[in-house]
């Protein structure tokens, strides 16, 4: 069925953003609203009851008289399922249409899994969450993935990431066939995170910015109240800057001299082994360094001081007025930001940073797979999409 429309070019899925945005409106304000007629309303509100996207009721008013018509979005209309896939550990969950998690579990796998041995358990984890979260029956609208690096969103691959072997080039959506046919959408892991910030506790702030600080280090940019992922997808992948401090450091990605280098995760744990220190993930650096261990402790804050000097150009740019801490250096919050407000207060200019706030994520260490959610959310409940569904 076509999308429906009028003069005004409000179609039944513009209603129907308009509907999520709200939560409860009347029919009355939706014609105020879109200049629709009574009945144009009527119709459109019909077509999305009929989907079960939303809930009509009548509401009788406490004066007497005609009773006001509401309509509700309805979160049990469906769900979405979701993953945030790591380097050693990937967070599963089932959720409805409001993005709230209904079941979750977490995959703690080797460091290196290539995707033909990690994503037939990721589908089978998510198939039983399906039946852990009681709505084994309801209609899947999308699976939301999110991998560090660069990704191909046409192609639903990995496209540049160091710290996940074999995934470059490799279709993830071909895995889901048997589970689902709903779409299947892919991001980076720092751009659903900053999706996540702006659904939660940021969404008055319209220039923001997510550091993640984990195995690697990316940032997710929202600019004007919009994702900004760049011409090739790879804006906010920081990590190989260039830096001074890491001059002939050699990096994982094959050069010398990156930010990572001397920064990344992976990079504190390399040196403490090097020391003779038991430590397999950088989870076991912060558990190190809030027990007080004064190597950790430094080498976290020192990492949060390489990254505030080269972040200091970014809000430079950008000028966000926010910037929030995600990943698992944010497990030592404390430690690693009195290192990066150091040297980011210290190299960005006193105009850039008059404003800026530096938070941890609202989510914690769920933000990545809220934000995958938020991500399949946004896509399949857009007004073109649920036109394209009536």
């Amino acid at each position: 069925m076509p999308p429906f429309r009028t003069s005004t070019g409000t179609s039944a899925g513009e209603i129907y953003a308009l509907i999520r945005a709200r939560r409860d409106i009347t029919r009355t304000e939706i014609g105020q609203l879109t200049g629709l007629s009574r009945t144009a309303v009527r119709a459109r509100v019909a077509a999305l009851a009929a989907q079960g996207l939303v809930i009509e009721r009548e509401l009788a008013p406490s004066t007497g008289g005609r009773p006001a018509s509401f309509v509700s979005f309805n979160a049990d209309g469906g769900v979405v399922l979701s993953a945030a896939i790591g380097r050693s550990r990937t967070r599963l969950a089932v959720c409805n249409l409001a993005g709230d998690t209904l079941a979750a579990t977490d995959i703690e796998q080797e460091p290196g899994l290539g995707p033909d041995d990690l994503m037939p358990d990721v589908v089978k984890r998510l198939d039983a969450l399906l039946d852990d979260s009681g709505h084994r029956d309801d209609r899947i609208y999308g699976v939301g993935l999110s991998l560090p690096g660069t990704v191909d969103r046409e192609r639903g691959c990995s496209l540049d990431s160091p710290i996940m072997s074999g995934w470059d080039g490799v279709p993830l959506p071909g895995y889901f066939a048997e589970l689902t046919d709903a779409p299947v959408i892919l991001d980076n892991d720092a751009n659903v995170i900053a999706l996540a910030e702006r659904r939660g506790d940021r969404q008055a702030f319209d220039d923001l910015l997510v550091l993640k600080a984990s195995t690697g280090l990316g940032a997710g940019i929202i600019a004007g109240g919009s994702l900004q992922r760049g011409a090739v997808q790879a804006a906010g992948e920081f990590g190989h800057n260039k830096t001074a401090a890491a001059a002939g450091v050699p990096c994982r990605c094959g050069d010398t001299g990156c930010l990572e280098a001397i920064a990344g995760g992976w990079s504190l744990v390399r040196a403490l082994q090097a020391d003779g220190r038991t430590v397999g993930h950088l989870r076991d650096v912060v558990e190190l360094a809030n027990s007080g261990d004064p190597d950790a402790r430094r080498m976290i804050r020192d990492s949060g001081r390489h990254v505030g000097e080269v972040l200091a150009g970014a809000v430079n740019l950008l000028n966000p007025a926010v910037l929030v801490v995600a990943g698992d250096m944010a497990g030592a919050y404390d430690v690693f930001v009195a290192g990066l407000r150091e040297t980011l207060y210290g190299n960005a200019t006193a105009l850039a940073t008059r404003v800026l706030q530096v938070v941890p994520s609202t989510y914690g260490d769920r933000s990545g797979v809220i934000g995958s959610a938020t991500m399949v959310l946004d896509h399949v409940l857009s007004p073109r999409a649920i036109d394209a569904s009536l």
